[in-house]
């Protein structure tokens, strides 16, 4: 709900960085809560899209590069106009697993350590692109390595059906 809210603007309206309206290919770009906005040392975005039927990764097709490259090209353009900081410097990615499931893209930047930004949770946006412009279906077919921790619901799943 809390995704929800900031698209329909019935919370943190003020907190949007830069927004592209179009419902199909657009998104809204806000500060991630970890960064409180003081420094860029561990400058946080988050870009959520406007569309509510894609999930994660493993939803994307090529017919999702429109709304891709628009996150890539957009959110860059926006945090170095804002923020001072080039696209060069940031890291920008996707969960797989995510926290939560309505695609949503991170923008740190590149010296930060962000959690979940390691190799085997971070897909950078790039890839993303290049993978599907190759492959529609690679995020249908690939097999995604993931870690996680001992409490999680996922993790217990897998070792009541023996798979861990």
């Amino acid at each position: 709900q809390w995704v929800y809210n900031i698209l329909e603007k019935k919370a943190e309206a003020d907190r949007i960085i830069h927004e592209n309206p179009d419902p199909c290919n657009g998104f809204v770009l806000v500060p991630d809560f970890k960064w409180n906005q003081n420094q860029l040392d561990d400058l946080y975005l988050i870009a959520l899209i406007h569309r509510r039927e894609v999930k994660s990764l493993r939803d994307l097709t090529a017919e999702h590069l429109p709304l891709l490259r628009n996150i890539l090209q957009e959110g860059k353009e926006a945090i170095a106009k804002r923020f001072g900081v080039p696209g060069s410097q940031l890291r920008i990615y996707l969960h797989y697993q995510p926290s939560y499931y309505h695609l949503h893209v991170h923008f740190t930047a590149l010296g930060y350590d962000a959690p979940g930004s390691s190799v085997e949770r971070a897909h950078l946006l790039a890839d993303v692109i290049d993978n599907l412009a190759m492959d529609s279906m690679y995020y249908q077919k690939r097999a995604l390595t993931f870690t996680l921790r001992a409490d999680e619901l996922l993790f217990k799943k897998f070792q009541e059906a023996g798979r861990v």
